[in-house]
């Protein structure tokens, strides 16, 4: 379910080119998107906070498919907005494989058309929609899925990724 406060305006459509990025990774790792470019396809999901009980849920069940993405030529990448010392202790704790990349700004997640505002303690802030997106190796958008549920997500992401092949 989206939030009202989502921009319809700035959600991205399957055909687009995919935003760039090139971002830190849990080891301070940068990871551009470029890097996969007509090599791998990529998953990237954007996740609200690290160490949640759906974010938690979402970055296991990716983890746990890691072979079954490889042998589809992708790869699996995580975004929030927590820093590389909270997506090192939050892969660490649960034994992730998936690469969870920091957008401690959040350029990239406005890019994608992710962040809504959210009142917490009678302010507004800025929060991320869980959102994931699957890119071809030439870097186009397939797949644009915004408001997703974490639970049996890695399945759904997985069977419309065959649908694209290995192309």
């Amino acid at each position: 379910m989206l939030p009202e406060t989502l921009d319809s305006s700035t959600m991205l459509q399957p055909g687009q080119p995919a935003p760039g990025f090139d971002l830190p990774d849990a080891d301070m790792n940068m990871v551009s998107l470029e890097n996969f470019r007509n090599r791998r396809n990529v998953v990237l999901y954007f996740y609200p906070k690290d160490d949640t009980p759906g974010c938690i849920h979402e970055a296991i069940e990716f983890s746990e498919r890691e072979d079954e993405f490889g042998a589809l030529k992708a790869v699996v990448v995580g975004v929030s907005m927590d820093d590389c010392m909270s997506h090192g202790a939050f892969r660490d704790k649960h034994g992730l494989s998936v690469r969870l990349l920091a957008d401690v700004e959040g350029e990239v997640c406005r890019r994608y058309g992710v962040l809504h505002d959210k009142e917490v303690d009678g302010r507004k802030k800025p929060c991320v929609v869980r959102s994931t997106f699957i890119i071809d190796r030439k870097g186009v958008l397939k797949h644009a899925l915004y408001g997703v549920s974490p639970r049996g997500h890695a399945q759904e992401v997985f069977g419309l990724l065959k649908g694209i092949g290995k192309c």
